[in-house]
């Protein structure tokens, strides 16, 4: 808890703005021409993704573990919630593998080269994808029972 809010809503956040931009990196690392000026940017915006996911995974436990979201309703937005987090953590871990792989071979030429942009892309794609279907399950248990 900081200030009364728990942990999980201010990290979450994290991951919801470096999710975007490590998809946005990882797919502009596909063009070749941008290679060099990218691998940096992308590998720094995984990193803190990574930290991000993992964190909000461990807080999520630990506000699952208070027994505040035991409402029968709720209890089926907390499970898709927290699947789709857990594929998102999968995801992210591989794509900050798979770049980091990327930014050491980085001077390889040919299919080495070539494999590592394809799966970054591809892996960049998902974890968007990803971190949006995990926020927006997210959202709605932090929203159910309101109207705007």
């Amino acid at each position: 808890m900081i200030n009364g809010l728990p942990l999980h809503a201010i990290v979450v956040h994290a991951a919801v703005v470096f999710g975007p931009l490590a998809a946005l990196a990882g797919v502009a690392y596909a063009v070749p021409k941008w290679r060099d000026w990218v691998r940096w940017p992308l590998l720094g915006s995984v990193l803190v993704l990574l930290v991000s996911v993992w964190v909000s995974h461990f807080s999520g436990q630990q506000l699952q573990d208070t027994g505040n979201y035991s409402n029968p309703t709720i209890g089926p937005l907390l499970e898709t919630h927290s699947s789709r987090a857990d594929v998102l953590r999968i995801v992210a871990t591989v794509l900050t593998v798979v770049v980091a792989l990327a930014a050491w071979l980085h001077r390889r030429e040919g299919t080495v080269r070539l494999a590592l942009a394809g799966g970054v892309a591809v892996l960049a794609v998902a974890t968007g994808v990803y971190v949006v279907l995990v926020g927006d399950a997210g959202a709605q248990i932090a929203w159910y029972g309101t109207t705007v």
